[in-house]
């Protein structure tokens, strides 16, 4: 189950058809507790309804992020996405855990809760740099 007030517009949320199938959609409007999308049954599902989707390395990677190469001296269990000349955004993914990391003078540093959900990325980066973070096709 998922709150009105936990996503927005633009996230990644998923429900059980009824068939009991998993599928995942984005988030294209919310209002009095519904979520809507146009490819869902009667456009629309209870918040209820909805589940967050889980974060993964693979989801990580379609949404643009590149893993840290030794051979450069860089930390392989640190995914990164630049999103602009000069800044990027940094996730260590260690023992299950997604915990974002910022650039500090000596080096990369964790801040904030770890990462669970889809969304929460999403929410992050939208935080951090206004723009959108969605999958790669």
């Amino acid at each position: 189950m998922i709150t009105a007030s936990d996503i927005r517009i633009g996230n990644y949320v998923s429900y059980f058809d009824r068939n009991m199938e998993e599928t995942a959609f984005l988030v294209e409007g919310i209002f009095e507790e519904f979520i809507y999308n146009s490819g869902l049954p009667l456009s629309k599902i209870p918040c209820a309804k909805a589940n967050p989707v889980v974060l993964d390395v693979y989801l990580l990677s379609r949404f643009g992020f590149i893993r840290g190469e030794a051979e450069y001296g860089e930390d392989v269990k640190v995914y990164s996405l630049k999103y602009n000349r000069l800044n990027s955004v940094h996730i260590r993914y260690e023992n299950n855990v997604f915990q974002p990391f910022t650039d500090a003078p000596t080096g990369l540093v964790p801040y904030g809760l770890p990462i669970v959900h889809v969304h929460q990325l999403q929410n992050l980066f939208h935080a951090l740099t206004r723009d959108e973070l969605t999958l790669f096709e």
